[in-house]
């Protein structure tokens, strides 16, 4: 495909992505994703944040292989999640699960400075690659793992999570910012899995609440590092309860990510 075939493509793939999110508002509460989210969404080159054989298909709203037992996220789970953060141009992310750097691009666009980790060593060579290649100045990334965060840049406004612990890591509740934002998707299995919002407000007390059933790989977390029930329920003094959801994705638009 040449350079227009791809930016056909990717405006065809916004569209789809508007559709998706009227489809899904009744869970999500958004009918649509803001302006400076879905321009980001059609600037990024998804093309250039895949494998090489995979690139004819990078404009479709379906997660892709990357590797490693990784995937590239279905751009409408990226933009969903995206526009939930709310972020501004001063704000610092953290984002984990760097994947080939397609997240952070989108997140870049943004935000001031994202700093994101990934445990794949290969995953996170080449995705530095691929975002200096596209001049994106404002990323840095970490080899390590993301249950921890990244405490040296704490606290920061937003945090992405693009990989599925059983439960939130407390290292990444207590690096979010008072008044900030998290989403991550949660979730013993794949069949289980539930995409949440984290809302940290100006006293640093934490709601959360579950938008849509999701699937990602899993994000690599050691025994000590979780959470009991009765340390959860400490975390979070209010938790947001959402009626069971009903629809759930086919199988193939469910499962993401880096």
């Amino acid at each position: 495909m040449n350079e227009t075939e791809f930016a056909t493509s990717a405006e065809q793939m916004v569209l789809e992505i508007e559709v998706h999110a009227r489809l899904t508002a009744a869970e999500t509460g958004k009918k649509s994703f803001s302006g400076p989210v879905m321009e980001a969404i059609g600037k990024v080159p998804r093309h250039e944040f895949v494998p090489v054989e995979l690139q004819s298909y990078a404009y479709l709203n379906r997660p892709l292989p990357i590797g490693y037992g990784k995937t590239i996220s279905q751009p409408f789970i990226v933009a969903l999640m995206t526009d939930l953060l709310r972020l501004g141009e001063d704000d610092v992310v953290l984002e984990i699960g760097t994947g080939l750097g397609y997240q952070a691009a989108i997140l870049a666009q943004l935000a001031r400075q994202v700093y994101s980790v990934e445990i794949v060593e290969e995953l996170e060579a080449e995705a530095r690659k691929r975002l200096k290649r596209q001049r994106y100045a404002n990323v840095e990334t970490r080899l390590a793992n993301g249950c921890y965060g990244w405490p040296e840049h704490a606290p920061f406004d937003a945090i992405m999570v693009t990989a599925a612990p059983d439960l939130i890591p407390p290292a990444l509740i207590q690096q979010l910012k008072a008044g900030g934002r998290m989403m991550i998707p949660t979730g013993a299995s794949l069949e289980t899995q539930q995409l949440m919002l984290v809302e940290k407000d100006a006293a640093g007390k934490t709601t959360v609440r579950e938008l849509l059933p999701v699937r990602f790989t899993s994000l690599i977390m050691e025994e000590d590092d979780m959470m009991d029930e009765e340390d959860e329920e400490d975390a979070f003094e209010e938790i947001a309860e959402d009626d069971e959801l009903e629809e759930t994705f086919d199988e193939e638009d469910e499962t993401d990510e880096e």
